[in-house]
């Protein structure tokens, strides 16, 4: 098969392509051809109706973009951003040498890109395109409006939305049941999906991790695309999102759900320190089993579980570890051997004063000693030992230090850096958003849901199932010249696993406010929702939520 270089996640260029090669190009994964060749350029060119029969035949488009070489115009340029941006990628374009090819992606792309980006990415396939600068330059300094912009999706978009996570998606796919005439895309780097309200389970061995992974395809709401990229600014004055390799995304709305990030780095040595000698989080697709695996081998001695300042994702979390790990102990007849500490930085067990008695129940049952305003500073694996930081009531702090045989840690939690650095973060660097229609309040078309945002609610799974809807219902709204009518009441939820085979489930709004779905008194903890936590949620979130089928979101 003739050799093909990368430009970029979706596009390849190659010199003369045969017939034969193409159904090898079909198995690589390619849906499109792209013949930038004159017919009868040399006499041992293959006859482009061949190729494209060939193509065809192996399941791919294929066009005809015939260009001169040296003489790669404007308008050819425009057209080539065209097909790349209505056909179906991965797309392979070809000429004699692949030249004419990078040439005209990158006068496609020009208006864009920086010319230093494009004329870096030709040399690193092995294409000198210096003699193209000044007119790379002279579209870049141009800016998005110059004549080479291809008028079509791949440059804007009607919605464009940051992050491939719940929040992301579930906007998505609400955006695109209300207006499935919407053109939506969906910037994420990563190629896998991760249920994460199941991460808890799987450190208490209730859960299969795999069943917590899905390809990013897979859950992609059908009728947005995918790219497949990495957001590194922002500029809403603009409407446009920068991208990491300097691609500019313009859009007439933006969602932003690119979730948080865990600061690992703000408790000393817990980088180094994770997945080995005891020292595990159940926030982290790679250790969560071996939170369960650290369970099932203590048999005696002390387990330290660990709460940072707020906001986290999923407040209950860190306690649940603890509970389930108490649970499975107290059954094997080892907890009385183990001497289980919760420090928390805050000052409660919970945030809604309506679930602290039945939790303190728990507490009382497992022998758990409580630290409050104690906060985990550094970690020393090896020596199997955790320093942290008290605070008494009048502010004074001192150290403690704290030998363990376990140690839960719950990382202190932030937004991602271009989040941060943004200007459309508040001040404490979250993205700042009207609590009730998530709406920016400097940005009318900018929107945002998911653990980003700056709203005071709890930043769980379940909040976004009632966001997404509202978000959606007010982002079409604000297109269409209306002001948002549909209102979010800070509706979040925190299934409290407190033993194997029950659950306390925590639903709660702003300022605490009980918003329970179900008419049963919410503080008693009931097998029922462990068969909701374990089994209804995954699907409630895969099979509704991700899809746009919004149940129980009024």
């Amino acid at each position: 098969m003739t050799e093909y270089k990368r430009l970029t996640a979706d596009l390849s260029v190659a010199p003369q392509l045969h017939p034969q090669d193409m159904a090898d190009l079909a198995r690589a994964g390619f849906h499109t051809v792209i013949n930038n060749r004159p017919e009868g350029e040399a006499e041992d060119q293959p006859d482009g109706q061949r190729l494209e029969q060939a193509a065809r035949e192996a399941g791919m488009a294929y066009h005809a973009l015939p260009v001169i070489p040296g003489q790669v115009e404007d308008a050819d340029a425009r057209r080539f951003g065209a097909l790349l941006a209505g056909e179906r990628g991965p797309v392979l374009a070809f000429c004699r040498t692949g030249t004419r090819s990078t040439c005209l992606w990158a006068l496609s792309q020009s208006h864009r890109l920086d010319p230093a980006v494009l004329l870096e990415t030709a040399a690193g396939a092995g294409y000198d395109l210096g003699n193209l600068e000044p007119r790379l330059q002279a579209h870049w300094r141009a800016g998005p409006d110059n004549a080479t912009r291809p008028h079509s999706p791949a440059s804007d978009w009607d919605v464009l939305v940051v992050g491939g996570g719940a929040g992301g998606l579930a906007a998505a796919a609400s955006l695109l049941k209300r207006r499935p005439s919407l053109t939506v895309a969906v910037v994420e780097p990563t190629d896998t999906h991760y249920y994460q309200p199941a991460w808890t389970l799987v450190g208490g061995g209730a859960f299969d991790p795999r069943d917590t992974a899905k390809p990013m395809a897979r859950v992609m709401p059908r009728g947005a695309k995918w790219l497949r990229a990495r957001v590194a600014a922002f500029e809403p004055a603009q409407n446009r999102v920068v991208l990491e390799d300097g691609e500019r995304i313009g859009y007439r709305a933006l969602v932003v759900a690119p979730g948080l990030e865990l600061n690992l780095d703000a408790v000393e040595g817990l980088r180094d320190s994770l997945g080995r000698n005891g020292v595990t989080t159940n926030y982290l697709f790679e250790t969560a089993p071996y939170t369960w695996e650290q369970v099932r081998a203590l048999r005696a001695g002390r387990a330290l579980f660990t709460q940072p300042p707020m906001p986290i994702k999923c407040a209950g979390a860190p306690q649940k570890a603890m509970y389930l790990s108490c649970h499975h102990w107290e059954k094997e007849g080892r907890l009385k051997d183990v001497d289980v500490q919760f420090h928390n930085a805050g000052a409660v067990l919970f945030g809604v004063e309506a679930f602290v008695p039945p939790l303190m129940e728990y507490v009382r049952r497992y022998g758990v000693s409580l630290n409050f305003q104690s906060n985990l500073r550094a970690v020393d694996g090896e020596a199997r030992k955790a320093w942290f930081v008290d605070t008494d009531a009048d502010g004074n702090t001192r150290e403690r230090e704290e030998s363990f045989d376990l140690l839960h840690v719950t990382p202190p939690q932030r937004a991602p850096g271009f989040v941060r650095d943004s200007p459309l973060a508040n001040d404490a660097g979250w993205v700042d958003a009207d609590a009730h229609t998530l709406r920016h309040p400097r940005f009318e078309n900018v929107f945002t849901l998911g653990d980003a945002s700056g709203t005071a609610n709890a930043k769980t799974a379940a909040a976004v199932r009632k966001q997404a809807p509202v978000l959606a219902t007010n982002l079409i709204a604000s297109l269409e010249g209306r002001s948002p009518s549909a209102r979010y009441q800070g509706y979040g939820a925190c299934p409290l696993t407190v033993e194997r085979g029950k659950v306390v489930l925590a639903e709660f709004g702003y300022n605490g406010a009980l918003q329970p779905t179900f008419p049963l008194a919410p503080e008693k903890a009931r097998s029922a929702y462990w068969w909701l936590k374990a089994k209804g949620m995954p699907r409630i979130y895969f099979d509704l939520m991700l899809k746009g089928r919004e149940w129980l979101t009024d």
